[in-house]
C-alpha cells in the first residue's frame, strides 16, 4: 500500500476533507499537532488507532498538495 493510499477524501466523512482511512482523524489534525511541536511518540499515544505510518502519509499528502505550479497572469 502507497502512504498515500492511507488518506481518503469522501463527502460523508468528516465533510468531504481529506482524512486517514479507517477513522474520522483528519489530516489537519495531524498536521496541527505536529506544527504545535507534537511528536509522533506522543500522537501515536493519544490516538492508539493511528500508525506511525499514517503520520507519514499526513506529511506526503500536504507535501503533494504543496507542490503545485503556480500560474501568473500577465
Amino acid at each position: 500500500m502507497s502512504l498515500l493510499d492511507r488518506i481518503v477524501v469522501n463527502p460523508e466523512v468528516v465533510h468531504g476533507r481529506p482524512a486517514i482511512r479507517g477513522t474520522r482523524i483528519r489530516l489537519t489534525d495531524v498536521l496541527s499537532l505536529l506544527a504545535a511541536g507534537a511528536s509522533e511518540a506522543e500522537i501515536l499515544e493519544d490516538y492508539p488507532y493511528l500508525t506511525a505510518e499514517d503520520i507519514r502519509a499526513c506529511l506526503a499528502y500536504a507535501a503533494a498538495q504543496a507542490d503545485h505550479p503556480i500560474l501568473l497572469a500577465s
